[in-house]
């Protein structure tokens, strides 16, 4: 056994009763959305929002993450199986059985927001900007989670690698060690949540609505541009394209991160939800009054 390299052959399955199956990625799927919950109690308390909304959003965003990410799977890289034959089309509807693309789950989860900000937004004091600088924080940490479930799963890592830390994972049948691309992914979503938690920490009064989700959408998409070129291709259409799929997804959303930027320091739009005081203000006392006072 080669002591540089990682022999990775982790049983995905946490425990199986007959046909059903807990599985780590599901796990740790929902994990990231328990952390979120907790988070986005904590945004609400400290800036005085209704947190009555808290599970209405939380809905939302489960089935949008859900819906969005299996069909941005069946659209981006299964087209041909999905959408040719009565036998793919009903498979989309087999989440269970893997095939999630964190582009379509992005699009759906703006769509979600969108829609959640039009229903709650104007009588509660925010607007879709800032529920997606909230959200991005959140997100950021279940990306890392995710990517976790992906090692759990054997899937998509990388090329072949002679670094110390290449796995061979054996479970695919593989002999070569492989870029752990799921642990960079992972290891980079945990460091911008990290950021992302720092400058909401110590900087949210000097923030402006859509920095977050800026910073998000450049540091999130910027490093899977990047750790694209080590992954080997997810389908083989991809072997012959200058950059792939995840790449080609990815350019969008740094440009509107970019734009997000811009939008937020020219605008300067506070980043915390302003509520408004609509407490009646004492009157004035009059001048008369005032000297009777005096």
């Amino acid at each position: 056994m080669d002591p540089l390299v990682v022999h990775w052959n982790m049983n995905p399955e946490i425990f199986r009763i007959g046909g059903f199956a807990v599985r780590w990625y599901g796990l740790l799927f929902v994990s990231g959305f328990i952390l979120g919950y907790w988070m986005f109690t904590k945004f609400f308390e400290r800036e005085k929002l209704d947190k009555n909304l808290l599970d209405p959003l939380l809905y939302t965003l489960l089935l949008g993450t859900l819906v969005g990410a299996r069909l941005g799977h069946c659209l981006f890289y299964g087209f041909d199986y999905y959408f040719t034959s009565w036998k793919g089309f009903l498979e989309i509807f087999k989440v269970w059985e893997g095939g999630l693309a964190s582009h379509g789950g992005t699009i759906m989860l703006i769509i979600c927001m969108w829609w959640f900000a039009r229903k709650y937004g104007k009588k509660n004091h925010f607007d879709f900007l800032w529920i997606l600088d909230h959200l991005c924080i959140a997100v950021a940490f279940a990306g890392a989670f995710i990517r976790l479930g992906n090692l759990c799963n054997s899937e998509i890592y990388g090329d072949v690698t002679n670094l110390p830390w290449g796995f061979i994972f054996e479970r695919r049948g593989e002999t070569e060690p492989k870029h752990p691309t799921q642990i960079y992914e992972a290891l980079s979503y945990l460091i911008l949540g990290l950021c992302l938690v720092w400058l909401y920490v110590k900087k949210l009064d000097k923030m402006y609505r859509g920095t977050f989700i800026g910073l998000f959408f450049i540091g999130c998409f910027g490093m899977r541009f990047l750790i694209e070129f080590i992954k080997e291709p997810q389908e083989a259409f991809e072997e012959n394209m200058v950059i792939n799929m995840g790449q080609t997804l990815s350019i969008p959303f740094i440009i509107l991160g970019i734009c997000l930027l811009v939008y937020a320091f020219k605008k300067k739009i506070p980043a915390r939800a302003v509520i408004p005081d609509n407490r009646p203000k004492k009157a004035e006392p009059t001048h008369y009054a005032k000297s009777l006072n005096g």
